[in-house]
């Protein structure tokens, strides 16, 4: 268990998932949070990295910090995507065992698995079979951070896990036009459509794709839980256990929007993995299950979107 003084780091903490992180350890009480933006700390640097590390020595690190995008931003950004994502992976995890940290947390992504897993996906099927093209970079680096955890611990006894999210959304996310995930991209869409009066709205694919989605603060409550309660060389899944439509999500973010107007699909454009689910029985096993329902969420994402129209121009 983390003391309530340890010294915790958060990498990434501006980020949807690492600034829920930080509220997450801030309601439990964890009052020795470490924090660093990009301009003070680039984690692509390794000397820079490897400074910070020696100087502060944190106890507890939360690898948080990734460059992240939807389907377009991925297919545009091949190598960038496997480069920054891999190097600054390799530097914090590499500089944390070279300082003695006690137990560092990997957040990647469900994006990991093979593109036709079995569903729900098992953590056991990593690596059994070709990945998705659309993301295979940034699932190459996230695979490689992962197993980096898992080498460390098999060769030198470290306590390294890591935790891989499905679909998240939530405040602070990145609601950017083209470089955004699909449900922050609907919510902008919408609601620039609903405010211009646009009599219709154009979406990606044919909207069969099937998806989960998980509220970025109940994520973060399970990051906390397995950093207090997990050990092992096998990730852990986080998702809901629940999936719909991308077709049901389009409509529902529209209702929540108060967008009334006709959704058109555009069956030229990639639908991307045709089913991804989460079989989350490992993180239930361990007495964890998710607190909120996709349409309260989306309610609350919807909200920080309108209360912060700064992250729509990421």
């Amino acid at each position: 268990m983390m003391e309530k003084n340890a010294k915790i780091y958060v990498a990434g903490h501006r980020g949807m998932v690492g600034s829920a992180i930080v509220r997450e350890l801030n309601r439990q009480g964890y009052t020795n949070i470490i924090t660093r933006t990009h301009r003070e700390l680039d984690l692509t640097r390794q000397a820079e990295v490897e400074a910070f590390f020696a100087a502060e020595k944190p106890e507890y690190v939360f690898l948080a910090a990734a460059k992240v995008g939807g389907i377009v931003a991925n297919q545009n950004a091949l190598a960038d995507f496997m480069y920054d994502n891999m190097i600054l992976e390799m530097n914090v995890i590499h500089a944390a065992w070279k300082n003695g940290c006690k137990k560092l947390e990997f957040l990647g992504s469900s994006c990991i698995y093979p593109r036709m897993a079995p569903q729900p996906m098992k953590e056991s099927c990593l690596l059994t079979s070709e990945l998705e093209k659309t993301n295979e970079a940034y699932a190459l680096a996230k695979i490689s951070g992962l197993k980096y955890c898992e080498f460390l611990n098999r060769q030198y006894g470290t306590d390294y896990i890591s935790v891989m999210p499905t679909n998240l959304y939530g405040p602070n996310d990145n609601y950017h036009p083209t470089h955004s995930h699909v449900l922050p991209a609907l919510i902008r869409r919408f609601h620039e459509a609903k405010v211009e009066g646009k009599p219709y709205v154009t979406c990606w694919g044919d909207g069969s794709p099937l998806r989960e989605f998980l509220y970025v603060d109940d994520l973060a409550n399970l990051c906390v839980f397995l950093m207090n309660n997990y050990s092992g060389n096998e990730t852990v899944n986080a998702g809901t256990g629940k999936e719909l439509t991308i077709k049901e999500l389009t409509e529902m973010v529209a209702k929540v929007v108060g967008y009334r107007g006709e959704i058109r699909w555009d069956p030229t454009k990639p639908n991307g993995t045709p089913r991804k689910l989460l079989d989350v029985s490992k993180a239930t096993a361990l007495g964890w299950t998710y607190k909120t329902e996709l349409i309260d969420g989306i309610r609350l994402a919807y909200e920080d979107f309108l209360h912060n129209p700064i992250r729509a121009e990421r």
